[in-house]
């Protein structure tokens, strides 16, 4: 018999199986991401995951302690001529990987039954609906937009992704333009201090040129998002609430055939509500400004060695002395034995030096060392099953969960285990 909590855990499924039947029989977009594995700590217990405390990221290989998927479902369900809608829709789900079965409550009681699912894309694109901008899209739901990251450290340094709506690939000759409206709300709102009201709603506006030529092989994006929320009447009478606004300008340039393969160095600017996030507004006590800068990309070094490296600079300075200056610096190259088997070394170091007076600087490196099996020589070639193991060690506060297995004043950890990574 299925109990209602177990429904609750099904939902997701339940709600992919119903988008399979209502769409036509004809062969669907399958697409999604996953990871998952065993690990260990070295002195005993569960793995235990480093990143430096303040550090927006950590470095992944071998880092990761959970398992994290991704199902996505895609459909063209109408074309005449060029015109055509399709329909996009992704659940997610994560869990700690402790147990058979971790539900997404805390069923009897158990810590480890906290495994969450989520609506990650429900949306619809129609192309070439608008006369006037052949080649365009107009889009609206909830979708991954644009996002631009970091794969080592799996770092979303442009990300307004959520709710929204917008016109995409707009044909300007020179450049492709792309608006957008999208939506992301704080947690509980309290009026003055007591009581619980609702949520602030957030709205970001996104307005990007793509494709700009500069150099041969050579691309340029340019950015601006302004956040500003959309105020109740009970909030805009709060005497405590300050009603943050946020702007926020990219410059990105890709550079192609870079030793065998690319570098993407992006500036980035962003004020009050925009800063602590990746381009979406929020709320709260952090006027002031952020100078980001973000340099990576992924080079051949010979026939058998690909290198995946990055560097990033980024300097928050707030009024209220919150701020904090992080500064990272992370490689990982590979080695290809054949056409599946790989070694892979992954170093990654995170300092972060707090802008108020007395607070201790600190730092966390992270190496790693993987035999990996792939589909493939390609650094990005995947499904792949990997055995790591990996040492860190750090001066400072370091960012550490309940659960993990490291003694309160240590300063060094050693985890080893199994992972598979895919995406398809």
């Amino acid at each position: 018999m299925t109990t209602s909590k177990h429904l609750r855990v099904l939902q997701p499924s339940l709600l992919c199986a119903a988008l399979l039947a209502a769409m036509p029989s004809q062969a669907l977009d399958f697409h999604g991401y996953l990871r998952s594995g065993i690990g260990a700590t070295g002195s005993g217990g569960d793995q235990a995951c480093f990143q430096a405390a303040g550090a927006p990221a950590k470095y992944r290989l071998g880092n990761e302690c959970e398992t994290y998927a991704e199902i996505g479902l895609g459909e063209e369900v109408w074309k005449e001529g060029d015109q055509s809608f399709y329909v996009d829709s992704m659940i997610a789900y994560k869990s700690d990987q402790a147990n058979d079965w971790e539900a997404t409550d805390s069923e009897g009681g158990s810590a480890f039954n906290n495994g969450t699912s989520s609506i990650r894309q429900f949306h619809v694109l129609g192309k070439n609906l608008l006369e006037s901008l052949p080649g365009a899209t107009i889009w609206a739901g909830k979708r991954y937009y644009k996002r631009h990251d970091v794969h080592i450290n799996d770092y979303y340094y442009w990300d307004v992704s959520g709710p929204g709506a917008g016109i995409e690939d707009i044909d300007l000759g020179f450049a492709k333009a792309h608006v957008a409206w999208m939506r992301n709300s704080d947690g509980d709102y309290v009026y003055d201090g007591t009581g619980t009201g609702t949520n602030v709603a957030n709205n970001t506006f996104d307005f990007r040129l793509t494709d700009i030529d500069t150099n041969t092989d050579g691309k340029l994006i340019v950015g601006y998002d302004f956040g500003k929320a959309n105020l109740t009447d009970e909030q805009e009478r709060d005497p405590g609430y300050t009603n943050q606004k946020g702007h926020l300008v990219t410059l990105e340039h890709t550079q192609g055939n870079w030793f065998g393969g690319y570098n993407r160095l992006a500036l980035q600017y962003g004020t009050d509500g925009i800063i602590g996030s990746s381009g979406r507004n929020s709320t709260g006590n952090s006027d002031g400004s952020m100078v980001r800068v973000v340099n990576h990309g992924v080079v051949g070094l010979s026939d058998n060695i690909e290198m995946m490296y990055v560097q990033i600079y980024e300097d928050r300075d707030l009024d209220n002395e919150s701020g904090q200056t992080w500064a990272s610096f992370g490689v990982r190259p590979v080695y290809k034995w054949n056409d599946t088997m790989s070694t892979a070394l992954e170093f990654g170091y995170d300092y972060i030096d707090p802008q108020a007076d007395g607070d201790k600087s600190r730092d966390l490196t992270k190496i790693t060392l993987a035999q990996q099996w792939s589909a493939g020589r390609s650094f990005w070639a995947r499904p792949q099953i990997r055995v790591f193991a990996t040492y860190a060690m750090w001066d400072g506060e370091r960012y550490q969960a309940a659960s993990e297995a490291i003694d309160a004043g240590d300063d060094n950890g050693l985890t080893f285990g199994v992972q598979a990574e895919a995406w398809w």
